[in-house]
């Protein structure tokens, strides 16, 4: 007895431990409440500052869609790419050892997350510019929710989230759901077609999409990982989690992922996917489901937004895939909503009756490109800084930039610019008139486009980008522009440059040795800074730069130029300078074409003459050993120019269209179609020849067979060089090459058939190597000596931001034949403000990622150091040269239209340029055959006292341009009317007003009208004392032949002047084109040939 009484001991014991235990189980599986307390405890020292530089103690996600969506991922490449661009580190978070324990555990780091993220642009007093989110539409809380709504959710995912019986309750599991997952789980082991349904709660299921690989559970550890970082995060608020049950429902409704719509991206929160996927707006969806009304709309809206909980099982597959299984699942559960009571029986009949509706043909977003060009370029400059390959994933990091931009300034001048696309706008500003508009101008057709800049320590600030064009395109930066004689200013600085070079060569040059080195020189400037620099008293960069200034160049317009490859004429728009010789100052100041020409020649010379004695002696004698390696460079470059010309024309077509294209653009005749026969398809016996030229030659042309046999046996391969072949077919000998080539090779391209023709390239030039053929040699061995002279002036060029990889070698680059931009221009003007340093230009000044989260960053941008370029004393006369454009010259409207706080003027100089961009094409005389206009242009480059610098523009594209004849008067007109809108950048900054140094201008402020006729010119006294040459062009050149180095004084016949002008001379009879066939009488003209005018145009 006693033994079993101590069994019942025991026994009862053990039960009572047992039920103890499992009663102890159950009330804190229900209430939560020593997890409440140890996890509350442990939130507590979940913590992070943040402070002053990098930080040593933070952590980074590697993975989950959302910390990849926002950026949080990337942030410490973003780190190493911002270093290496200039920006430091500023502020960083500092997490707690605890919050770095959990991050060392694979747990994620627990935190208030945000609903919504994206990009914020402001601009640079704070104010917002830009603001993207992701998702775009969120409920703002929990009460905004409809009930309707909420309680459907919770039936389907977490029923007992919200039961506000034990506050202290952990959202992040329910314990029979999951009991129920493990034993399901269990029993798919035995029996692997069990269905085991999930037994996630809303905090996992959050967890899992936001921060798990790919936002799936793959493992058990990462359903752990998932449970335990919710439940953490639940208590960080305390022991009570009734707030943050809440919250977790007002998440998951805004974050839960719902796949990607076409044209919408990635589709985050219902509200958003109410609109995506099915073109219905959240705030009238959910005021109906608020009301709960049993009518038709309730139950479409309701149905809509139940087929989206449901869907975000499979996302992809229902809202992508299978629209008819997510209609019938929908349906299923309509049914079993209103047999729990979850929605009543009537809302059940109407949903049913209301078929899913995908919004396939949404509408599109209003994109007004003008209000955002601004933000859009910073945008772009953002997205190139981060690496990042679309602006769709820069807009959802989350992110603040601080911009270099003025948002009033920036909207003031945007709203002026589209103002003038009215008539009313446009007169009311001053936009008609002589220069400018004329009242049947289109107004519609004109793009202006404006940008300012300040110059500061930490680099080029860009304060104010607009433009009126509704489009994403960037006029500044993404166009090649015939800006017109703003070529001028960079033509002008590469002399200076020079000078600049050789004062410094010389100070240490005795006068002996200066008259020695001016008796060897080969070129003017230099010749002329010997003379100079040996002569002077005043020995300064300054008062050399000056002088150098003061020389005096004729502006004839009856010279012919030899350059860029044939004889040229240039014009000037001012008839009264045709017969004068006139200094830089004034030229520039009036911007005359034909100074600014043979400027441009004696830069090109100077280069041409850097190896001393080279040029001279090539050209001097016609034995010399390196006259046949450039003559062999001339055919080979040339013969490469004819073959692009020629694959662009065969490209794309079969053997058999390459072949009828050929023939069909020939005149037919029985000796022209047996060479091309011959030389085509050498391999063709005579019965394939006949057929060929019978079915080729007019029924009027009758051969017998002996004939045809002789023409066949006359041309047969080998018989002719390439050359002769080219002249009897009256074909380029290279088209007749390449058409043969295509026809074995059709899928060539253009570098294989420059590879393969290399011989024949330099063969059909073969009477070019002839010594008789001297004066011809001469021309090309000058031509090519002139390429690569300007090669190395665009190395001058690019140094200082030209943006394009080649010049066109001629003159007319002078005016503007060789394109550039606007962008570009105003990086130089921003070297010359800043007295020769360049500094970069900036737009983005502070870089905000994650703010509020323990990976938030702040990055600002080191300041620069600036890299010199041009020396202080050049750009101080450079300036002082644009602004007698300003006070005395092409610009001079815009004479005192900035003023400061004090009412005094702010000094200003520019350059301005007109662009006349046509392709011409011309007879074999060198006459213009036809004409076609493809834009018209006009820029203004310059500065606004000691800081300030920029560019305006205006373009019309394309042909209908030709109706349009306004100069650089426009965007001249242009500033100086905006001078209200750019008072909120120039006041504000405190405008420092330049003391005015003297201009060398003349006493009578008449303008100098921006037109062909322009009223005469006026005298102005040299601004120095320095003895100077009067002319630039010394007598002789030792060693250089007069006809290729001096000017060739040819009185052309009498032609009207245009702004199309320079054309193309015919050269001489006695020296045959760089391309011509062999040297027989040609028996008709060669076809008209297209080429670029290479004339910038206006002269402005």
């Amino acid at each position: 007895m006693a033994s079993k009484r101590i069994y019942y001991i025991v026994a009862g014991t053990g039960v009572a431990i047992v039920g103890t235990l499992a009663a102890f189980l159950v009330w804190e599986f229900t209430t939560s409440t020593l997890q409440a307390k140890y996890l509350s405890e442990y939130a507590a020292k979940m913590q992070y500052q943040v402070k002053a530089g990098p930080s040593s103690s933070i952590r980074f996600p590697t993975q989950g869609p959302t910390d990849i969506r926002v950026g949080y991922t990337s942030l410490p490449e973003l780190t190493r790419r911002l270093n290496e661009q200039g920006f430091e580190v500023q502020r960083q978070a500092r997490i707690s050892p605890a919050m770095q324990q959990m991050a060392d555990e694979n747990l994620n780091l627990p935190y208030h997350e945000k609903d919504q993220a994206g990009l914020t642009l402001t601009d640079a007093t704070g104010t917002p510019m830009y603001d993207s989110r992701t998702p775009q539409r969120t409920f703002p809380d929990f009460k905004s929710i409809p009930p309707l709504l909420r309680n459907s959710l919770l039936f389907i995912e977490n029923r007992e989230l919200l039961n506000q019986d034990n506050p202290k309750r952990n959202p992040a599991v329910e314990w029979d759901r999951l009991a129920q997952a493990v034993l399901d789980k269990l029993i798919q082991f035995v029996n692997p077609a069990h269905d085991v349904p999930g037994g996630s709660t809303l905090a996992t299921q959050i967890e899992k999409y936001r921060h798990s690989p790919d936002g799936l559970t793959m493992t058990v550890q990462d359903k752990w990982q998932q449970m335990a970082s919710a439940s953490v995060r639940a208590y960080l608020d305390g022991e009570n989690t009734q707030a943050t049950r809440q919250r977790l429902v007002l998440d998951y409704l805004n974050t839960v992922p719902l796949s990607a719509a076409p044209g919408f991206g990635e589709v985050i929160g219902l509200p958003d996917a109410l609109w995506a996927w099915y073109g219905l707006d959240y705030h009238a969806v959910s005021g109906l489901l608020q009301a709960n009304h049993a009518d038709a709309a309730t139950g479409n809206a309701y149905k809509h937004v139940l087929s989206l909980l449901i869907a975000q099982r499979k996302p992809s597959y229902y809202l992508n895939v299978n629209h008819k299984a997510l209609e019938e699942t929908t349906n299923i559960h309509l049914r079993l909503l209103a047999r729990e009571g979850v929605i009543s029986p009537a809302l059940r009949d109407a949903a049913l009756q209301a078929p899913l509706t995908f919004n396939i043909q949404r509408p599109l977003r209003n994109r007004d490109f003008i209000d955002q060009k601004a933000a859009n370029a910073v945008r772009s400059r953002l997205a190139n800084l981060l690496g990042l390959p679309r602006l769709y994933e820069l807009d959802r990091f989350d992110l603040t930039a601080d911009s270099t931009l003025n948002a009033p300034a920036q909207k003031a001048v945007s709203q002026f610019l589209i103002s003038l696309n009215s008539v009313e706008g446009a007169d009311k500003v001053g936009m008609y008139g002589k220069n400018l508009l004329n009242p049947d101008n289109d107004l519609s057709k004109i793009i202006y486009s404006f940008t300012l800049y300040e110059i500061s320590p930490q680099g080029a600030l860009l304060r104010v980008q607009a433009d009126n064009l509704n489009q994403p395109f960037d006029i500044n930066k993404g166009a090649k522009l015939d800006l017109g004689s703003t070529a001028k200013l960079r033509t002008l600085i590469s002399y200076l440059e020079i000078v600049s070079k050789l004062h410094q060569q010389y100070q240490d040059l005795t006068p002996e040795q200066l008259t020695s080195l001016a008796a060897g020189y080969h070129d003017p400037i230099s010749i002329w800074a010997a003379d100079y620099y040996r002569d002077s008293k005043d020995k300064s960069l300054t008062a050399m730069l000056e002088a150098a200034m003061a020389r005096h160049y004729s502006a004839d317009p009856s010279t012919m130029f030899f350059t860029g490859g044939g004889l040229h004429r240039f014009v000037n728009f001012d008839k009264e300078d045709n017969s004068r010789n006139m200094d830089l100052w004034e030229a520039t100041r009036k911007s005359v074409n034909l100074v600014y020409i043979r400027l441009m020649r004696d830069i090109s010379r100077y280069y041409m003459a850097q190896t001393p004695g080279v040029a001279g002696k090539i050209l001097e004698d016609a034995n010399n050993p390196a006259r046949r390696t450039y003559l062999e460079r001339f055919a080979d470059r040339e013969g490469q120019e004819f073959l692009l010309r020629f694959y662009k024309k065969y490209r794309g077509q079969t053997p058999q269209q390459v072949t009828e294209t050929l023939l069909d653009g020939m005149h037919p005749t029985p000796r022209r179609l047996a060479a091309v026969f011959r030389y085509l398809a050498p391999e063709e016996n005579l019965a394939s020849f006949t057929t060929f030229l019978r079915s080729r030659l007019p029924d009027s042309v009758e051969l017998n067979d002996r004939t045809i046999a002789a023409l066949y046996s006359q041309y047969a391969p080998k018989a002719f060089s390439l050359a002769d072949l080219g002249y009897i077919a009256q074909v380029h000998p290279l088209e007749l090459w390449l058409v043969g080539y295509l026809r074995s090779h059709p899928s060539s391209t253009f570098s294989d058939a420059v590879a393969a023709s290399h011989d024949q390239r330099i063969a059909v030039y073969n009477w070019l190597f002839k010594t008789s053929r001297k004066n011809a040699q001469d021309q090309r061995i000058h031509s090519l000596l002139e390429v690569e002279a300007f090669e190395k002036i665009h190395q001058d060029w690019k140094r200082l931001g030209y943006p394009f990889d080649s010049l066109v070698p001629s003159y007319a680059t002078a005016i503007g034949t060789s394109a550039d931009r606007p962008a570009a221009l105003a990086e130089l003007m921003g070297i010359l403000v800043n007295n020769g340093v360049r500094m970069p230009a900036v737009s983005i000044e502070k870089l905000h990622f994650a703010a509020g989260t323990p990976y938030e960053t702040e990055f600002v941008r080191k300041q620069p150091q600036g890299e010199r370029l041009l020396p202080v004393e050049l750009t101080q006369v450079v300036r002082r040269a644009l602004q007698g454009v300003i006070e005395q010259g092409t610009a001079i409207r815009l004479k005192g239209a900035f003023k400061d706080a004090e009412g005094n003027p702010i000094v200003m100089g520019g350059k301005t340029g007109t662009g006349d961009h046509r392709f011409d094409t011309f007879d074999a005389s060198g006459n213009v055959v036809t004409s076609r206009v493809v834009n018209r242009t006009a820029t203004m480059v310059f500065y606004i006292g000691d800081r300030f610098f920029g560019t305006m523009t205006a373009i019309v594209r394309g042909e209908e341009a030709a109706k349009y004849r306004f100069t650089s008067a426009l965007p001249a007109q242009l500033i100086k009317a905006m001078s209200p809108q750019l008072a909120a950048v120039l006041a504000p900054l405190n405008v420092k007003r330049v003391p005015a140094e003297p201009v060398p201008v003349g006493d009578d402020h008449h303008e100098v009208q921006d037109t062909p006729e322009q009223g005469k010119a006026i005298p102005v006294p040299a601004p120095v004392s320095a003895p100077v040459k009067p002319d630039s062009m010394p007598t002789s050149l030792p060693g250089l032949k007069p006809s290729l180095y001096m000017e060739t004084e040819i009185k052309p016949k009498k032609t009207k002047e245009s702004a199309a002008l320079p054309k193309p001379i015919p050269l001489p009879a006695k020296t045959p084109p760089a391309a011509d066939l062999p040297a027989v009488p040609a028996q008709q003209p060669p076809a008209p040939i297209e080429e670029r005018r290479p004339n910038a145009g206006e002269a402005y």
